[in-house]
């Protein structure tokens, strides 16, 4: 299956990397104007183009996977639907549900599958979490809270990031990931209710508490780009009714209700350098061999489903960021 990646960037350099170990793929050519894109393209070895367009206009290609920042998302799936190809995009699909919605209704119209990049839903911990749910290993969920918190990314400072008709701010950044785990594993919340706070200096809110109910289950989360140099911290619990998951630092533990405790093996056999500051990892291994597999097979995600997708949108577009 041949690629075509678009964005260059951090992101798009983690996806090269792992293309290179997906069996049956591989990055046939690439999108960029700049020197920095350029530059790249010359190291990997792959043929690069100004747009989509003349790309496959020259290359045979099968997917095209969009790692640009968030407000270019819609044009490109749009244009890569338009020229007959699969798209993979990276998280968030969108900023609003219409445009969403806009994106599935031409892939729909296409006759081609549009895939969102929601990594979480491929590291083993959730894999696992996943399994205890549906299974009622420890009963049925009653509480779950999850953390996602970091120091406000100064690397990014006074870049599209921080605006929010081009990233969405925090919510749709940073809390996207739990929230999509969430929905996921219970369903699109029937209330949200969050609080949230900004120092006087800042055009954004830097911390949110979420409150999502359901019924007979309650579920909280935290988000933030703290004003503080914190190490980056991302956790969470579930509580069931004979027992506990927990996933923090320290890997995915089980305390059942009878005092068995169980330590559960999360780690990835295979982790392949990301080409970043990211330590290696088998996450994104797994999710692009995911999206390739059903690509192939011209079928839609089950791990990331269009519903999911569209009710973690919907939540997002309603809080103010």
């Amino acid at each position: 299956m041949n690629i075509a990646l678009i964005g260059l960037g951090g992101m798009g350099t983690v996806h090269y990397h792992n293309y290179r170990h997906v069996a049956g793929a591989r990055v046939a050519a690439v999108v960029g104007k700049t020197e920095a894109d350029i530059a790249r393209a010359g190291e990997w070895g792959v043929p690069i183009y100004p747009t989509l367009t003349a790309l496959c206009a020259q290359v045979e290609i099968d997917m095209v996977d969009i790692c640009t920042p968030t407000f270019l998302h819609k044009e490109l799936a749009l244009e890569g639907f338009a020229l007959g190809k699969h798209v993979l995009t990276e998280k968030p699909i969108a900023l609003t549900l219409a445009d969403a919605t806009a994106m599935y209704a031409a892939a729909d119209a296409a006759g081609k599958q549009l895939y969102v990049a929601q990594l979480l839903q491929f590291s083993r911990a959730v894999e696992t979490l996943r399994e205890t749910v549906k299974k009622e290993t420890y009963g049925k969920p009653l509480d779950a809270c999850f953390e996602r918190l970091a120091a406000c990314p100064g690397w990014t400072q006074g870049s599209w990031l921080f605006e929010k008709d081009k990233s969405g701010l925090l919510p749709f950044d940073l809390h996207i990931h739990d929230l999509d785990v969430i929905v996921s594993l219970f369903g699109k919340p029937r209330t949200v209710g969050y609080t949230a706070c900004g120092g006087a200096q800042k055009a954004y809110r830097e911390q949110y508490r979420f409150q999502y109910g359901y019924e007979g289950l309650t579920v909280c989360a935290e988000a933030a780009w703290f004003n503080a140099a914190i190490p980056f911290t991302a956790r969470w619990r579930v509580y069931f009714e004979r027992g506990m998951l927990i996933c923090d630092a320290q890997g995915l533990t089980g305390y059942a209700a009878d005092g068995t405790v169980t330590p559960f093996d999360v780690e990835d056999a295979v982790k392949i350098p990301t080409g970043i500051n990211l330590p290696p990892t088998g996450w994104f291994l797994r999710e692009l061999t995911h999206f390739v597999e059903c690509a192939k097979a011209g079928e839609a995600s089950q791990v990331v489903p269009r519903a999911q997708v569209l009710a973690v949108v919907a939540v997002l577009e309603g809080i103010e960021a």
